[in-house]
């Protein structure tokens, strides 16, 4: 049997058409939707002042979570990700600034944007909310299209030596 606090959990975790239905919802309501997107394969300190911080730019952060088989194909290493789709997804669902996590498969989290149509979309500092090529390494993919409804793009800075690279690299170095 299930517990109350785990149901919690797992009534964040849906499928891309149930978080459109949703967010339709809030939207009508008034609340400002914050879109990020990831692999977030080892949660770490990177990772939640980072979604902190994007969860402060509206009243409700929705997450697209890179598949098993999304994540293989970036080329993030022979063994990523480490942890299964299924965890990543549970592991962001507690915490208590997300509140929503949804699967994509494909290369990048377009067609969830267009779908979804986000208030705000963010990324990391990594990438520039001023680039509007998209064939450049540090074009946010959607934010054509997110400003073009209106939207905003906005980048976080990162937390420095915070990567789920840096934390196997260490890990493996020893």
């Amino acid at each position: 049997m299930m517990n109350q606090q785990i149901n919690l959990l797992l009534n964040k975790i849906v499928d891309q058409n149930k978080a459109a239905e949703i967010i339709q919802l809030w939207k009508r309501e008034g609340q400002k939707i914050v879109f990020t997107n990831g692999c977030f394969d080892i949660l770490h300190k990177g990772h939640i002042m980072y979604l902190s911080k994007s969860a402060d730019l509206g009243d409700k952060l929705v997450i697209a979570v890179n598949t098993d088989v999304s994540v293989k194909q970036q080329n993030k290493g022979e063994n990523r990700p480490i942890n299964k789709q299924e965890d990543r997804l549970l592991l962001l669902s507690a915490l208590q600034f997300v509140s929503l996590v949804f699967l994509f498969n494909e290369s990048t989290p377009l067609q969830a944007i267009l779908e979804l149509k986000p208030d705000v979309l963010v990324k990391g500092a990594d990438y520039d909310e001023n680039q509007r090529e998209k064939t450049e390494k540090n074009y946010i993919v959607g934010s054509n299209e997110i400003l073009s409804m209106g939207g905003e793009v906005k980048t976080i800075r990162l937390e420095e030596g915070y990567s789920s690279t840096s934390i196997i690299n260490r890990f493996n170095s020893k």
